[in-house]
């Protein structure tokens, strides 16, 4: 296919586009470079996510499913922008990968790229992408990534990719992904970014309303404040940094004795010797029978200690569970014995993070369970600050409910590095029209 001449403005489509994340660290780097530029396609499914590009881009036509979408009727267009949905490499979802119907929608990228033949693109997926469904430990990466270079590859692009973390980029949150670039011309360089760091204290905001939830005056009641920032709370092993719900008797009182009792299981029922007892394969969280807890807790009063742990709901009695397939059922030949009720519960908290540190990886069903301390209370992360904490400017819009608001940014992308990016695959658009100029003047 015959290649369109670099033009004056750089025109973009902008595929997946979320709340139009890429598109803004896109658009951000032609404006350093002194370019100017267009969107000229936008496509996105979910409704709130395009009342968010609605009031962003008002003039703007925003389509819907682009597996609906004739190519052809797209127009002409430089650069291709997507963040083709994840969740089937995703750890948290079931790496299904191109199995996945979600998975399939890296075609339509490939389908719009053959059809258009722009001078290049950026993708961007969760770092899971890298792996899945690698052949063997020692690859590099899995088949599925190598099929999409091959793909791009295919389509005389030179391909190149890396996974960054956001927190490279003055952004106060570990999240890693992996950014797929290619140009017609020159592979992209994606090595030796300029690193700048942050903490949440940069983008936390002060006086805000916060929880008067019975939960978290619970908390409160049992912690002070600065005790908090940088805890977690979920019944799982969490060293010290981890708050179990018998630490704030959340289900009813709880002795001393109950609560070593029942932090002592936790890291004992996590050994492989009781599956060989048992006779099963291991699993992490195994229930133990009250022989197997004298073994590491051996108290006159046991029985009770337990039996009151289970009727507050701390501890389950459960059978060992045998592996059918790929599922865990309960062996009922095996014998009863006593577990944590579950491994991690949604508590309305999460965790309270530290402004002295950076946010974990945030996820959409995860968000709102994350609280900050404010004065003498604690409160969810601001949209204001979540759309901080993915390098969004000041007079971004974002004019939706909470749960929504969440949603979509648990899925967005981090726009400092998406500009990072982009700057290298403009440096070398603007190293072939500069070319294209010289020879034409020679000529």
């Amino acid at each position: 296919m015959q290649e369109r001449p670099l033009a004056e403005k750089i025109r973009f489509i902008d595929l997946f586009a979320g709340i139009g994340g890429i598109r803004k660290g896109f658009e951000n780097a032609c404006e350093k470079a002194h370019i100017q530029s267009e969107c000229v396609f936008t496509s996105e499914i979910k409704p709130y996510a395009v009342q968010v590009l609605k009031q962003n881009h008002p003039n703007e036509i925003i389509f819907g499913d682009i597996t609906k979408i004739d190519s052809r009727d797209i127009p002409d267009f430089d650069f291709l922008l997507a963040g083709f949905p994840c969740q089937a490499f995703s750890a948290a979802g079931k790496r299904r990968g191109f199995l996945d119907t979600r998975g399939t929608l890296f075609f339509e990228v490939e389908r719009i790229l053959k059809e258009k033949n722009p001078f290049g693109f950026v993708l961007e997926n969760v770092e899971g992408l890298v792996n899945h469904d690698r052949e063997k430990t020692s690859d590099k990466i899995g088949r599925t990534l190598s099929t999409i270079i091959a793909h791009l590859e295919n389509l005389n692009y030179k391909v190149s990719w890396k996974v960054l973390n956001a927190k490279d980029f003055g952004v106060p949150q570990d999240r890693k992904r992996i950014y797929i670039t290619g140009t017609k011309k020159a592979f992209p360089n994606l090595e030796d970014f300029s690193v700048t760091h942050k903490n949440l204290s940069a983008i936390l905001e002060n006086g805000l309303s916060v929880s008067e939830s019975p939960f978290v005056k619970l908390l409160l009641s049992h912690y002070p404040i600065e005790k908090l920032c940088g805890m977690s709370i979920k019944d799982k092993r969490g060293g010290k940094n981890n708050i179990h719900s018998w630490d704030i008797e959340y289900k009813g009182k709880v002795s001393e004795e109950q609560k070593e009792l029942l932090n002592l299981m936790l890291k004992e029922r996590r050994k492989k010797k009781w599956a060989e007892e048992f006779g099963i394969e291991w699993m992490d969280g195994m229930p133990l029978t009250i022989s197997q807890i004298r073994t590491f807790f051996d108290r006159e009063n046991l029985l009770d200690m337990l039996e009151d742990l289970t009727a507050k709901k701390y501890l389950v009695k459960e059978h060992p569970k045998k592996k059918v397939g790929t599922m865990r059922i309960q062996d009922d030949t095996l014998p009863l014995g006593y577990n944590i009720v579950a491994g991690k519960i949604s508590y309305e908290v999460a965790k309270v993070l530290n402004p002295n540190e950076i946010a974990p990886t945030l996820v959409a069903m995860d968000m709102q369970h994350l609280f900050v301390a404010d004065g003498d209370g604690l409160r969810r992360l601001s949209l204001r600050e979540g759309l901080r904490l993915f390098g969004y400017p000041e007079n971004f819009k974002f004019d939706v409910s909470d749960s929504d608001g969440y949603d979509l940014l648990g899925n967005t992308v981090v726009v400092p590095a998406i500009e990072a990016v982009s700057e290298r695959i403009l440096a070398i658009y603007l190293a072939e029209k500069k070319e294209s100029r010289n020879a034409s003047e020679c000529a």
